[in-house]
């Protein structure tokens, strides 16, 4: 950077943007900064620069003064930051963008829903009235963690702008995904196929920016077909502290920002101190997404004037650092000094400025008369009133088309393993019989041909872990060429989205997130390799998708698919730990209302219907999957065609004579017909009753009572093959107790609590599987609770 141009922070040799291997690209920046006379300001622009500068000021100083021993995360030391995201938003709205939504962490939030959302002040402020509760029934969260949005008009372009700022966990950089799933969903929606009218804004801090992973994976969708946003504008707050630990114990790398490089995204260090140069940085950052449509980085180095909140002192661990801070004049008094000397604007007219910008205390009838912003998942059902899938399509014509979509393929994929697979699947229609993946190609199917659309995402998912899914078809002869039959169905059918992911699940679980967050009127479902590797995204999973309707009164229906079951696979390709999904559930007997939907289905038609029963319940729903089940059909007897059956089930009774019945084994998932197979081994049929529980949350209370009534003298079991310490079990147990009033006792059968998910051994697996069964069946080798 040319150092004629004052508060662009280079030090010489160091060009942070020659690393970008496009030379156009360093010629543009170039002629940005090294034109002279580029940072020129007319007294308008300075005038506004000024008044958005006393509002960022004077915002804190009221919440300093009013409550001082509230924890708030103040912007002070790094007050430009105001006329930072409005100038990006400024130029964005100039160049034709309508809507940005942003992400953030604690350190400023208010500041920036207060001055660039423009949330009514009585709002923020009653959320430090410890006296007042909210009006909705959530959870609810400290306010540094609220989001809103807003439409307004930009007074630069004059054109109305729609302003979002996400809602986010203290789980710093969390929300960046989030983000820029949300972002690529409006930007879908509305057509915007280059970025061009809605965008993303990230504002990070420097300790977190370098530190958090996720930074990094958010960094590698921003390229890829399927999740790039068409550019983002960084903006990092360099405090230049982490809470206490200095920036060379807290990172490798020179900058905060270098992370960065691995995109090739321009990376502008600017002085905070300097309103005019953040200001003219900004207005270019924003004119280089438009640009290049890439992402940019504004690194605004500054500092944290009081510690890490307002009641932490940074003298014990910053001494010297802090010294001098104390000694620092407020960037606002130095720029108003400045222009003031310039002749900008009077001294009179700075006063008088501050003065009607001074903002006051609420009175208390306006506290709490805020009304939640209008949202389109009001329409839509929860779990609150049962509600049974949409109705299946008609019965097919002789020659059905799902068959002869498939067919018409079949010689254009020239494998003749794959063509073997769709001509199975065609057949499979013809007979009318499914197995799994045909479920789901069926179900995703008739939504798209109702104009649901569809987006399925992770890793290897087009063509499916297993190899069961074949959703994408790859021309053997010429290299890209691919097709995605299934948007072939109709001409006014919705879109489908199918895309593999890159290796990450934190990262793209939260980009999934993100675009659920859109629309009620989308399926939008999410793959893990196996179930097993979900935990890397447990933070989304916990913070986000299993809390954030209780926390932020937001609504999100991602599906969760999650390939599950101990098949002597290994620790590691065996549990989705189902029992962490449980516990997380608020599921009662008496709350109808339930966080998540957790459904363990153990046949093709039942995974059909809760595929398209989601678009009812906007829930998150989490289904774990036997690998079993999904690479093969079901043993005998044959399952019913998903349309046959008309809605889902979540209890399947046994259709045994209850008078003869002795015990009555529950049970979920695909043990299910290890136990029949045993049975029928056996030659118990008729003494022992084995029902499945697909749904588990919520737990189906008036089925199970139903079905336990049925079988009044009857032993129960409850059996699984996870250990007895993972798993459903201590779940199920007291909702079976509850459901039948503690009248019988509910037995045991499973593995014996175990650290690992399972063994690595084989004949370890064999002979674990031997005494479960056993113990199902033999009273006397059963675990009494």
């Amino acid at each position: 950077l040319h150092r004629g141009q004052r508060g662009l922070v280079a030090p010489q040799g160091d060009r942070p943007f020659m690393f970008i291997n496009d030379v156009d690209q360093c010629r543009w920046i170039r002629q940005k900064f090294e034109t002279p006379g580029v940072m020129q300001f007319s007294l308008e622009e300075k005038r506004t620069l000024l008044a958005r500068m006393i509002r960022s000021t004077r915002f804190e100083e009221f919440l300093q003064r009013k409550w001082s021993s509230e924890k708030r995360f103040g912007l002070e030391g790094c007050e430009s930051l105001i006329p930072a995201l409005k100038t990006i938003i400024d130029e964005s709205s100039l160049s034709g963008v309508e809507s940005v939504i942003m992400g953030m962490p604690h350190r400023g939030r208010l500041n920036v829903l207060a001055n660039v959302i423009r949330k009514e002040l009585d709002q923020i402020f009653c959320q430090f009235d410890s006296k007042l509760e909210a009006a909705d029934e959530g959870s609810g969260d400290v306010k540094y963690h609220l989001g809103t949005y807003n439409k307004r008009m930009n007074r630069v372009s004059d054109r109305e702008v729609t302003m979002s700022l996400m809602a986010n966990p203290s789980h710093l950089e969390a929300v960046d995904p989030v983000v820029q799933g949300k972002t690529k969903a409006e930007q879908f929606y509305c057509g915007d196929t280059e970025g061009q009218r809605v965008m993303s804004i990230l504002i990070h801090g420097d300790a977190a920016f370098a530190g958090q992973g996720i930074v990094y994976e958010t960094f590698h969708l921003s390229d890829l077909p399927s999740y790039t946003t068409h550019g983002t504008v960084h903006v990092v707050v360099n405090n230049q502290i982490g809470f206490t630990t200095d920036p060379r114990m807290a990172r490798s790398s020179p900058y905060p920002t270098d992370v960065a490089r691995v995109v090739n995204a321009p990376i502008f260090h600017v002085n905070a101190d300097d309103p005019e140069a953040v200001m003219y940085v900004c207005k270019v950052a924003a004119e280089w997404r438009t640009a290049f449509h890439k992402d940019v980085v504004v690194d605004l180095v500054s500092y944290r004037r009081n510690g890490h909140n307002e009641i932490d002192e940074p003298m014990f661990t910053q001494p010297l650092m802090y010294k001098r801070i104390r000694k620092q004049r407020g960037v606002l008094e130095k720029f108003a000094e400045k222009v003031i000397g310039e002749g900008v604007v009077t001294t009179r007219a700075y006063e008088v400025t501050v003065a009607r910008l001074l903002v006051s205390p609420p009175s208390d009838s306006a506290t709490l008369e805020a009304s939640p912003p209008p949202s389109p998942w009001r329409t839509s059902r929860s779990t609150e009133v049962p509600a049974r899938s949409p109705p299946p399509p008609p019965p097919p014509p002789p020659r059905p088309s799902l068959s002869i979509l498939i067919c018409v393929f079949v010689p254009w994929v020239g494998v003749s393993g794959l063509s073997r697979v769709l001509k199975g699947r065609a057949n499979m229609v013809s007979q009318r019989v499914c197995d799994w993946a045909l479920g789901e190609y069926m179900a995703i199917g008739s939504l798209l041909k109702e104009g649901i659309h569809v987006r399925l995402s992770g890793q290897d998912v087009e063509r499916g872990t297993f190899s069961h899914r074949h959703h994408v078809l790859h021309d053997q002869n010429v290299d890209k060429r691919i097709c995605i039959p299934m948007n072939f169905i109709s001409p006014d059918q919705a879109p489908y989205t199918v895309c593999n992911s890159s290796l990450s699940e934190y990262g793209v679980l939260g980009f999934e997130l993100g675009f659920a967050m859109a629309s009620p009127n989308a399926l939008v479902l999410w793959e893990a390799q196996f179930g097993d590797f979900h935990n890397t995204a447990q933070c989304i999973i916990d913070q986000f998708i299993s809390s954030g309707q209780s926390k932020w009164v937001r609504q999100n229906g991602i599906v969760l698919l999650l390939p599950h079951g101990l098949e002597g696979m290994g620790p590691e390709h065996s549990s989705a730990r189902t029992e962490r999904f449980l516990q997380m559930c608020n599921d009662d007997p008496d709350l109808f209302d339930c966080n998540w939907i957790v459904v363990n289905c153990s046949t093709p038609a039942n995974f059909f219907h809760v595929l398209r029963r989601q678009i009812l319940r906007r829930e998150p729903l989490v289904l774990p999957s036997a690998v079993c089940l999904i690479t093969s059909p079901p043993p005998p007897p044959p399952p019913p065609f998903p349309p046959a059956a008309t809605h889902f089930r979540r209890l399947i009774p046994d259709d045994g004579d209850p008078e003869k019945v002795k015990r009555v084994v529950f049970c979920s998932g695909k043990i299910y017909y290890e136990l029949i197979r045993e049975r029928e081994n056996r030659g118990l049929k008729e003494a022992v009753a084995v029902v499945r529980v697909e749904q588990l949350s919520p737990f189906p209370f008036d089925l199970v009572k139903a079905e336990t009534d049925r079988y009044p003298t009857a032993d129960l079991v409850w059996c699984q093959e996870e250990h007895k310490n993972q798993g459903y079990y201590d779940y199920v147990k007291p909702r079976i107790r509850t459901a039948i009033q503690r009248t019988r006792p509910v037995r045991y059968a499973g593995r014996d609590p175990a650290a690992a998910p399972a063994t690595g051994n084989k004949p370890t697996h064999l002979a674990e599987l031997r005494r479960l069964l056993d113990a199902a069946f033999h009273l006397e080798a059963g675990q009494v609770e």
